[in-house]
């Protein structure tokens, strides 16, 4: 009973220290909106606007490699022939693999 005192007195005398020590340990730990959850939320938001960037990236890429596919037979026949290895009637293909480029696509 008398340690129990004791620890009534120090939060009395010191009250505004003790409160301050838990807005902080709230605020700053235990509170869903946290500071540590906003530095999380915050690396996620930059890795998810990287992703998108990427994507955006790529989608335009495909775009215009889709709009020249539209416009020029020239670019389908290239693609036919690059991509699926496909010939001309008479034609032979060859295709040389390096041990680094198969070891690299499996």
């Amino acid at each position: 009973m008398g340690q129990l005192i004791t620890v009534w007195n120090y939060i009395r005398r010191y009250k505004y220290v003790v409160a301050l020590i838990i807005f902080l340990l709230i605020i700053g730990i235990l509170d869903e909106n946290s500071l540590y959850t906003r530095y999380q939320r915050r690396v996620e938001i930059e890795n998810l606007k990287r992703e998108i960037n990427k994507y955006q990236s790529q989608y335009d890429a495909e775009t215009q490699q889709l709009e020249a596919l539209r416009r020029d037979p020239e670019a389908v026949e290239r693609m036919a022939r690059e991509r699926y290895f496909m010939k001309r009637p008479n034609e032979d293909i060859f295709v040389f693999v390096s041990d680094t480029t198969a070891a690299t696509e499996n």
